[in-house]
C-alpha cells in the first residue's frame, strides 16, 4: 500500500513511474493485499558500464538518471500529497541506528571495519537539510530506459521508499563509481576498473555537479561521510541476507557470493570515514 501510495502521487506530478491502477486491500481475493500498475515497455541497463551501448547513449542516460533524482528530490512532499509518508527528520541518524541493530542481529563473523563505523557514524551525521520523497534504492538497474531514446520510462522498487534526507538517497548509487570489484558481483555493480571518459560515463565529481546544478542541493561538504553510510549500509543489508539464510528464514543461491561482499563494503565505508 506504501508502494502504491507513492507511485500514485508521482504519477500525478507527471514523474516517471508505471501508472497505478488499483489497490486491493481485500485479503480473500489473492491471499494478500496487493495492487496492480500498468505495464512499461523498455530497457533495463543491467551493469551500470552499459555493455553493449555506446558513448553518446551511456552520456545522455546518465544524464537522464541524474535528472530524475532531480526532479523526485525537488518536490515538497506536503504539495504532492506525502507529508506523512515517513518521519523526515533526523533521517540519516536513525538509519545508522536500525542499520546497525539489523547488523547485530544477523551477525557471523566479527568484522573491524564495521565494528568502527558502528561507534563512528552516529557521531559524525551530516546535518539535516529538507525533507524529500526518498527512493532508497535508486541505481540504473532499478530504472525501465525507453526503447527509442536515452529517457528514463519508469523508476521501479518503491519498497524502501520514505521521507528522508534526499543527499543520502542521491549519494547511495555514487556507490557505483567506488564499488569493491567482485567475480559474482552479488548485485553490487561497479564502475572501477573502466575508462569512463571513452565509454562517456561521467566523472563522479561532473555528475554530482549536475545534481547540485539541477536541485541546489549539495552533498559535496559531506559526501565522503555520506559514502561511509551507504557502503555501511550497504554491508548491513548483505549481513541481514546471511543471518536470514543462516536461521533458515530465507534461501539464497546468491548467499556465498554476498558474504564475501561483507568485508571489502565495510573496508570500503571506513575508507571514507577516515577521508572524512
Amino acid at each position: 500500500d506504501r508502494e502504491y501510495r507513492v507511485i500514485r502521487a508521482l504519477h500525478a506530478q507527471g514523474f516517471p513511474v508505471a501508472e497505478p491502477l488499483v489497490l486491493c486491500d481485500d485479503e480473500t481475493v489473492a491471499g494478500t493485499a496487493f495492487y496492480v500498475m500498468s505495464y512499461v515497455d523498455g530497457r533495463v541497463f543491467w551493469e551500470p558500464q552499459m555493455p553493449g551501448s555506446h558513448p553518446a547513449e551511456r552520456a545522455a542516460v546518465y544524464d537522464a538518471m541524474n535528472d530524475t533524482i532531480a526532479r523526485l528530490h525537488v518536490f515538497d512532499p506536503a504539495a504532492i500529497g506525502l507529508a506523512d509518508f515517513g518521519k523526515g527528520e533526523n533521517y540519516v541518524a536513525r538509519q545508522v541506528d536500525r542499520w546497525s541493530k539489523q547488523y547485530r542481529a544477523s551477525q557471523t563473523e566479527t568484522i573491524d571495519a564495521m565494528e568502527r563505523l558502528i561507534e563512528w557514524l552516529p557521531s559524525h551525521v551530516p546535518p539535516s537539510g529538507p525533507a524529500r520523497v526518498v527512493h532508497g534504492d535508486y541505481r540504473l538497474d532499478n530504472l525501465i530506459v525507453a526503447r527509442d531514446a536515452p529517457k528514463v520510462a519508469a523508476v521501479l522498487d518503491w519498497e524502501l521508499s520514505t521521507l528522508g534526507d534526499p543527499l543520502a538517497d542521491f549519494s547511495y548509487h555514487l556507490m557505483a563509481w567506488h564499488m569493491p570489484h567482485s567475480e559474482s558481483a552479488a548485485g553490487t555493480g561497479s564502475l572501477v576498473g573502466h575508462d569512463l571518459s571513452a565509454l562517456g560515463i561521467p566523472s563522479m565529481t561532473d555528475y554530482v555537479d549536475a545534481y547540485v546544478a539541477r536541485t541546489g542541493l549539495d552533498p559535496r561538504p559531506h559526501l565522503s561521510v555520506y559514502l561511509a553510510y551507504n557502503f555501511f549500509r550497504i554491508a548491513a543489508i548483505l549481513q541481514g541476507i546471511i543471518g536470514r539464510v543462516r536461521d533458515g528464514t530465507a534461501t539464497s543461491e546468491f548467499a556465498p557470493a554476498k558474504a564475501e561482499m561483507i568485508r571489502p563494503l565495510a573496508d570500503k565505508a571506513w575508507q571514507f570515514a577516515q577521508q572524512a
